[in-house]
């Protein structure tokens, strides 16, 4: 029996039985059949359903968002964005997918020789609950937009919230079955991955799951993408501007409650600006909102589930074992963890080596550019990194150095459906958003005519 809790009250809000075997793989026939009267639908024809879909999101953003803070005690005004979101990255794929699929020419000895994007088929996507609707609209809309059909497997604490988006492209007049949600466990993704008509599978997790999902489709011969695990950093120097630089690591990291692939994890600040810094984090992080997340203004609550809350607490204390300082916070009742900022955090400490997912800011000091390069790529993840300095040429000098997949400049790492989304090393591979994740899972089909 998989149940959803209420993080707040800690009621029970709904328990199922999985789906059997059989019931799955009558699912996954069923996309099949969609897909076959999807893939013939005109650019013209997808696009009016998804700008529906857009439409419909940002008309019914209240309601829906309700349904996020009930699951995990996300505060409501970041729930209420978290929707709008998605009506974005909709409207985009809807307004840009027939050029970025359009067909490409090219010169060679043939009469006509062209390369063309044809959809695959039925797609997994596996999805985590800290953004139950942004995760599957990332994947979802590009697809459609495709002529691909989708198979989620969300998880079980955000089952509300993967049927209120079934039921949502169900009413709004796509192809019954382009897009459903099994009721399963983790147990059951393999049978899934191995079935014919599932032509590849995307996921957004831990490393953990990463490495399994990985494993299942290599053994199956399908292509995979994976957006794991971040630990990012948040290098300040000397020469920021430091209200609003402090300003931009606070939501970097306590956004969501913490919890985020892409929060900003370990702050790195240049020894001349510390003691001016560290004084002004603490004055933001004190007066952010704690209270019930349906609170309009709220800002932080409860994480997702107790259990993560633990976990995160056994980090802080190991690392305040190892030295750490807590400066501010470090205490957790039930679901609930204070806003914590940790100082003299060092390399070894599971709070700088681990993705710590939650409210804990891990706080270290650096002299030069060539330590603070050294102390961003000393993790094993690789998903983004922040640097604040109004100096061009050490912005220039820095970029190619960075291992990561993203680096922002002056601003927080976030997902935007115009840029390609993704890591390398323990952070996954492959790209998800803009052209670059639309191409993720198509066939570029090789055309030569003599």
């Amino acid at each position: 029996m998989l149940k959803g809790i209420n993080p707040y009250t800690q009621n029970e809000i709904y328990s199922f039985k999985p789906l059997t075997s059989t019931e799955v793989s009558h699912k996954i026939e069923a996309a099949q059949n969609a897909f076959k009267t999807w893939q013939k639908n005109s650019f013209k024809e997808r696009a009016s359903l998804i700008l529906q879909l857009s439409k419909h999101l940002k008309n019914n953003a209240s309601n829906l968002a309700s349904i996020i803070t009930k699951e995990i005690g996300k505060p409501i005004s970041q729930s209420i964005a978290e929707i709008e979101k998605c009506a974005w990255v909709c409207r985009y794929y809807a307004e840009n997918a027939e050029v970025q699929l359009q067909q490409k020419n090219i010169t060679t000895d043939a009469q006509s020789s062209y390369v063309s994007y044809e959809p695959l088929g039925v797609i997994l996507a596996i999805m985590p609950w800290n953004y139950p609707f942004w995760q599957v609209f990332r994947f979802l809309a590009p697809n459609l937009m495709a002529g691909n059909v989708g198979l989620l497997k969300h998880a079980s604490n955000v089952q509300l919230s993967a049927k209120a988006i079934e039921d949502i492209i169900n009413n709004l007049g796509f192809p019954t079955h382009s897009f459903q949600n099994l009721q399963i466990s983790s147990q059951h993704v393999e049978e899934v991955i191995k079935h014919q008509h599932v032509k590849a599978v995307t996921l957004t997790g831990s490393e953990k799951a990463g490495k399994a999902v990985a494993s299942q489709a290599g053994q199956a011969l399908k292509k995979s993408v994976l957006e794991l695990g971040g630990n990012n950093a948040l290098v300040v120097f000397n020469d920021c501007d430091l209200e609003k630089t402090v300003k931009t690591c606070v939501q970097a990291r306590f956004q969501n409650n913490g919890q985020s692939c892409i929060a900003g994890k370990r702050l790195l600040i240049q020894d001349g600006v510390y003691n001016d810094f560290i004084a002004e984090l603490t004055t933001q992080v004190k007066n952010l909102k704690e209270g019930h997340p349906k609170d309009a203004d709220t800002y932080i609550s409860v994480m997702a589930r107790e259990d993560l809350a633990e976990e995160l607490e056994e980090q802080l204390n190991i690392s305040i074992k190892n030295g750490a300082k807590v400066r501010l916070g470090g205490k957790r009742k039930n679901a609930f963890f204070e806003p914590t900022i940790v100082e003299d955090v060092t390399e070894e400490m599971p709070i700088f080596q681990q993705e710590t997912f939650g409210p804990v800011l891990a706080v270290t000091r650096f002299s030069s550019t060539t330590e603070a390069v050294k102390l961003v790529n000393g993790s094993r993840f690789g998903l983004g990194v922040s640097i604040f300095t109004k100096n061009n040429k050490l912005i220039n000098d820095l970029i190619p150095q960075f291992e990561d997949g993203a680096v922002f400049v002056n601003e927080l790492v976030k997902s935007d459906p115009r840029l390609p989304f993704g890591g390398t090393k323990r952070s996954g591979y492959g790209r998800e958003l803009s052209d670059e994740g639309i191409l993720e899972f198509v066939n570029r089909k090789t055309v030569y005519i003599k």
